[in-house]
C-alpha cells in the first residue's frame, strides 16, 4: 500500500483554499498543516479544512512538519523562494503560476527539482479542463497559420479589487492571467514564439505609478501564427466582451461561447474564468456556388467541472506524478515558455519596443 503524501498548504486565498479542499478529499494525501502569514486560531476557513494545524511562519512549519509535499499558493513574488526552500527540504512542490518573477528564477526552481529528483507541478488549471482540452483539439484541426484571440477582463470592486491591487504590487494582469492563455496558444500552434509587442495603461490612481492595470499583448510564432491577449482589472473595466476565446485558421474557426443561462455571469466570478458552456465550430469549406458546405457545429460542454473540481483534477495529477514517477520535463519547460512570452510583453509595455525571443 502506498503511503499518503503528507502535504503542507501555504497560502489560503481562493486558490489555496480550493487546493486544500482537494487534498482533504483525496485519499492519497494527508494535510499536516495550513500556513498563511495572517493565519490564526480565529481565522475563518471552510468547514472541511478548519481543524487542521495552523501556522503563520512558513519556515517554522516546513521545519516542524517535514512534509512530503508543499503546495504553494501565495503572492507571486514569494513563489521562487518558497519553492526553493521546499525543494531544499526534500518536498515535492505544487506551485501556482508564475513559477517566479523572472525566467532565470523559473529555471532555478526547475533545476533544483531536477537535481533533487523531486516533482514540480505548476498550476496551469486549464490543462486539466476537459472543455479546454477539446478547444485545443478543435483548434489544431484548422490548419496553419492560426489567429488566436483571447482575453479575460475583470470588473472588480470590494474585496476582489483589494486583491487585485495587492497582486499589482508584484505582477501585472497580462502576466498573472496571461500565462494560462498563452500556454493554450502554445499548445494550439505547437510552434516557437519569435516576438512579442504589448501596450499597457494605468487607469487608477490607487495603484503604483509604475504599474498598469490594463494590458494587451501580441505574439508571433515561427509558423506564422499570431496571438492576441488582453487583461484588465478594476472597477472601471467594461463587462462587454470580457471573455473572448476565439481561434481562426485557413479551414475555419472555433470559439468558446456562453450558453444563455451563463451570459449573466460577472467578470470577477472565478467560475466564469474557466466556464465554457459550448464550443462553436465553423468550417470555411465552400460548395461550387461559394456557399458554405457545412452548418456550424455546436459542441455542448455539459456538466463541466467548477473551480473546486478543477483544482481536484490538478491535485490528482500531482499525486499521479509522484506515485507513478511521471516525467515532467515538458510540463516544466512549457511553463517557462509561456513565462517568456508574458514577461517579454511586460518588458515591451515598459520599453515601447518589440521584444524578440
Amino acid at each position: 500500500m502506498i503511503a499518503k503524501q503528507r502535504v503542507l498548504v501555504v497560502g489560503l486565498g481562493n486558490m489555496g483554499k480550493s487546493h486544500a479542499k482537494a487534498y482533504h478529499q483525496l485519499s492519497g494525501f494527508e494535510i499536516v498543516g495550513l500556513c498563511s502569514r495572517s493565519l490564526n486560531a480565529n481565522t475563518p476557513l471552510p468547514d472541511e479544512i478548519a481543524d487542521y494545524p495552523r501556522f503563520n511562519d512558513y519556515e517554522l512549519a516546513l521545519a516542524e512538519l517535514n512534509p512530503d509535499v508543499v503546495s504553494i499558493n501565495t503572492w507571486p513574488d514569494t513563489h521562487e523562494v518558497y519553492a526553493l526552500k521546499a525543494l531544499d527540504a526534500g518536498a515535492h512542490v505544487f506551485l501556482e503560476k508564475p513559477i517566479s518573477n523572472t525566467v532565470e528564477g523559473a529555471k532555478r526552481v526547475i533545476s533544483a527539482a531536477e537535481e533533487k529528483g523531486l516533482k514540480l507541478v505548476v498550476g496551469y488549471i486549464l490543462r486539466h479542463h476537459p472543455s479546454w482540452q477539446e478547444f485545443v483539439s478543435q483548434a489544431k484541426q484548422l490548419g496553419k497559420p492560426l489567429v488566436m484571440r483571447m482575453n479575460l477582463n475583470q470588473q472588480s470592486s470590494g474585496t476582489t479589487w483589494q486583491v487585485h491591487k495587492q497582486l499589482m504590487n508584484s505582477i501585472s494582469p497580462i502576466v498573472d492571467c496571461g500565462v494560462h492563455y498563452v500556454d493554450m496558444m502554445c499548445l494550439m500552434t505547437g510552434a516557437r514564439p519569435t516576438k512579442v509587442h504589448a501596450i499597457g495603461v494605468r487607469l487608477s490612481e490607487e495603484i503604483d505609478p509604475d504599474m498598469y492595470n490594463y494590458g494587451q499583448l501580441q505574439v508571433t510564432y515561427e509558423d506564422g501564427s499570431v496571438g492576441w491577449y488582453e487583461a484588465g482589472w478594476g472597477p472601471m473595466m467594461s463587462e462587454t466582451a470580457f471573455f473572448v476565446k476565439d481561434v481562426i485558421g485557413p479551414k475555419g474557426c472555433v470559439s468558446i461561447v456562453a450558453a444563455e443561462e451563463d451570459k449573466s455571469m460577472e467578470s470577477d466570478d472565478i467560475d466564469a474564468h474557466t466556464k465554457t458552456s459550448a464550443i462553436l465550430c465553423h468550417s470555411a469549406e465552400l460548395d461550387d456556388k461559394t456557399n458554405f458546405s457545412h452548418r456550424d457545429n455546436l459542441i455542448r460542454m455539459d456538466e463541466e467541472p467548477n473551480h473546486d473540481a478543477l483544482c481536484l483534477r490538478e491535485q490528482e495529477f500531482l499525486l499521479k506524478a509522484i506515485t507513478e514517477n511521471l516525467d515532467l520535463t515538458s510540463h516544466m519547460q512549457d511553463a517557462v515558455n509561456s513565462m517568456k512570452i508574458v514577461l517579454a510583453a511586460d518588458e515591451s509595455v515598459r520599453s515601447g519596443q518589440i521584444v524578440y525571443l
